[in-house]
């Protein structure tokens, strides 16, 4: 169990009793479970460690410069090949070692987990990742949904690192930390340019990232990129009012720009101010106990690889709502029916989580991991 603190500057994580000094403004500790079943963790890890290095098939958002610039998934991408996409490949990655850290510690899926990340966390690997983020005409590149989760890798690690010095975590992070520094100089780069938020239901949204980078960040100490999101969130999204919540979702969605926003102003404002800010972005918010106000999203055809997106719009909304409802002041009227809004997405997002087609196998248990064991709260 893991009581964290969610503060309007920092985080402090308090273990087992032991807690850091707490910030003025910090909400109450909120207690999260961040265990997970067995049978769960199983079909999760089956998933990723059936596409972490899959080559194929294979989508790369790929800037040619010249004609060296032509290769196979695995040459562009030694380590982070597999699951589809570059971005794909790096949360299946995350999911992995976020299952070693709270997953069962004798389930018999750990070896060919360990295995897996060892084979793609080497200095030659990502030495290689380095080279093409620094090459021409790649300042944009897995910006900003990629990057982020790149970033939740590398806090995953630490974490773990610290619960278990003797397990391999630690080189890992050491590996990936040269390429960790070059993504967040890059996004030091980037924030104070971006001149408006990006307000979309897909992997170009700036709310859902920042919340990642956020987490991140605070867990990394690196208190200069949290400075600069935290600003950023603020001066973006304080004066909003009446999110349109009823046009969502888009036909292609998998986030919600309208929760993923509130989800992410939680992180930044104390409790009563966040509570007074929900109040005129969303007032529409039921105060009777009901969860349907809010429908799943539909999936006509789960082998389309854009019409299963409106699976993962049900399991991010569900780890939306369930972290706005415990931001909330005890006894707010809303937090029953955004509860309940929650236990209805996560349900019908769950039963998504399969090996039926991998337009959605190769990323839907990532949503269902980070949603299941409480990631973002």
């Amino acid at each position: 169990m893991i009581k964290l603190l969610v503060m309007g500057a920092t985080a402090a994580l308090m273990l087992d009793g032991c807690s850091k000094k707490e910030d003025v403004g910090a909400m109450p500790v909120a207690t999260v479970n961040d265990n997970i079943s067995p049978e769960l963790a199983g079909r999760f890890s089956t998933l990723a460690l059936d596409c972490v290095h899959r080559e194929y098939p294979n989508k790369i958002a790929h800037v040619f410069t010249n004609a060296t610039d032509v290769g196979t998934p695995n040459q562009l991408h030694p380590a982070f090949y597999g699951c589809f996409d570059w971005h794909s490949s790096v949360h299946g990655h995350w999911l992995l070692v976020r299952l070693l850290h709270v997953g069962p510690q004798d389930a018999p899926w750990r070896a060919d987990a360990i295995a897996a990340l060892s084979q793609s966390f080497t200095a030659e690997n990502i030495a290689a990742e380095i080279a093409y983020f620094e090459a021409p005409n790649r300042a944009s590149y897995e910006r900003p949904y990629g990057v982020a989760w790149f970033l939740q890798l590398t806090a995953e690690l630490r974490e773990l690192a610290q619960k278990d010095t003797t397990s391999e975590a630690k080189q890992w992070l050491a590996t990936l930390e040269p390429l960790e520094a070059v993504i967040t100089s890059k996004v030091k780069s980037w924030l104070p340019k971006l001149a408006y938020p990006i307000r979309l239901g897909t992997h170009n949204q700036s709310a859902f990232a920042f919340g990642l980078m956020l987490d991140a960040a605070r867990i990394s100490g690196d208190t200069e990129l949290e400075v600069m999101l935290i600003e950023r969130s603020k001066t973006y999204h304080l004066s909003d009012k009446n999110c349109p919540l009823a046009y969502e979702p888009s036909g292609e969605d998998f986030l919600s720009p309208c929760l993923s926003e509130a989800d992410l102003m939680r992180r930044v404002l104390g409790q009563k101010e966040f509570a007074d800010w929900l109040s005129g972005f969303l007032p529409n918010l039921p105060t009777d106990g009901s969860g349907n106000w809010l429908a799943p999203g539909i999936v006509k055809d789960a082998s389309d690889g854009k019409l299963v997106h409106l699976d993962g719009v049900n399991l991010s909304r569900a780890w939306n709502l369930e972290n706005i409802a415990r931001a909330l002041p005890q006894g707010d009227p809303r937090i029953t029916s955004l509860n309940a809004a929650a236990d209805i997405h996560r349900d019908a997002g769950l039963k998504a989580v399969t090996d039926a087609h991998y337009s959605g196998s190769h990323w839907l248990a990532s949503f269902a991991t980070y949603l299941m064991t409480q990631r973002g709260y």
